[in-house]
């Protein structure tokens, strides 16, 4: 069985991309499954999409934990615990990074005995404020990995799960896929299906019992209130609002009222103010703002300006 993870944030098309893989593998012959794994995540925050496929039917269920192919859209996620992109692998997995750095450069950060590669043109958006869209060149990157999925069942494929985007919108993606599939044919069929999993051998887990003291001395931290706020989900953020407040008219309740994680407070005299702890960058609030008050600007270029002035 072939099992492959997709790495990304939101807004990279990961799920799309394992969408792409799962559909081609099937025009293949293959049984397939392919899911995304996020929860209320949005845009910036890390995820996971995953296939299996194999000539058998498939009894295996849940997130793969030994990938045989892992290919991960953003590098800064390989740092990052939460992310989960090395979970699993061997010796024998293949990492697929997109990435400026060489795969040599890979192999000394990460220690690995795997095989590293890096996709031949890492995708970059024309406005660095945006994420990197490269789901169609990691689908089809792994295509040509695997060795089982000729480039037109891949096209097929891709034009099947975008069909309802825009025609220059499909040709574009159908231009990185093939781009990527073509760069990665030295390494074609480099990707080993791997061994099936056997009931039998699951070793369960070594538990850590810890004492449970009266619920007034120490109350688990799930069942006790606000303990959110520790989370700051604003690092995701790729974009920032910023309100200019000679345009704000001081309505109190439209851009507080629409923000889905309420990170937007109002004062008394009607001044919102933007938490950027847990600000995530969704942008509703720009879009909701009658007079127009908030506008959008990188958040690189936030942090920058920030620096500047301490």
């Amino acid at each position: 069985m072939y099992r492959i993870r997709f790495h990304g944030r939101g807004g990279q098309g990961m799920k799309t991309a394992s969408r792409m893989l799962g559909s081609a593998f099937f025009a293949e012959g293959f049984e397939v499954q392919d899911a995304p794994r996020y929860g209320a995540e949005r845009r910036g925050a890390p995820i996971f999409a995953y296939v299996r496929a194999d000539r058998a039917p498939i009894n295996e269920r849940g997130i793969i934990r030994q990938p045989d192919l892992v290919i991960v859209a953003d590098d800064s996620l390989v740092a990052v615990p939460a992310a989960g992109v090395l979970g699993g692998m061997t010796s024998d997995t293949v990492l697929l990074i997109n990435s400026h750095e060489s795969p040599d450069t890979w192999r000394h950060r990460l220690n690995a005995q795997s095989t590293i590669l890096v996709l031949p043109e890492p995708f970059e958006p024309e406005d660095h404020a945006e994420l990197p869209y490269a789901g169609a060149a990691c689908a089809g990157a792994a295509a040509q990995l695997l060795g089982v999925i000729p480039w037109a069942s891949m096209e097929q494929a891709l034009r099947h799960e975008l069909a309802e985007l825009a025609p220059a919108v499909i040709e574009t993606n159908v231009t990185r896929a093939r781009t990527a599939f073509e760069r990665m044919e030295p390494h074609r069929g480099c990707v080993r299906e791997g061994r099936a999993v056997s009931a039998a051998d699951y070793v369960p887990p070594n538990w850590v019992e810890v004492p449970f003291e009266a619920a007034r001395i120490s109350a688990p931290a799930i069942h006790a209130p606000a303990t959110s706020v520790e989370v700051k989900t604003g690092l995701w953020r790729t974009l920032r609002p910023v309100i200019d407040y000679d345009r704000c008219s001081r309505c109190w309740w439209v851009c507080s009222s629409f923000c889905p994680d309420s990170a937007i407070n109002v004062d008394a005299a009607g001044r919102p103010e933007i938490d950027y702890d847990h600000c995530k960058g969704c942008m509703i609030c720009v879009a909701q703002c009658p007079p127009h008050a908030i506008e959008t600007i990188p958040e690189h270029d936030a942090q920058a300006a920030e620096g500047g002035k301490e």
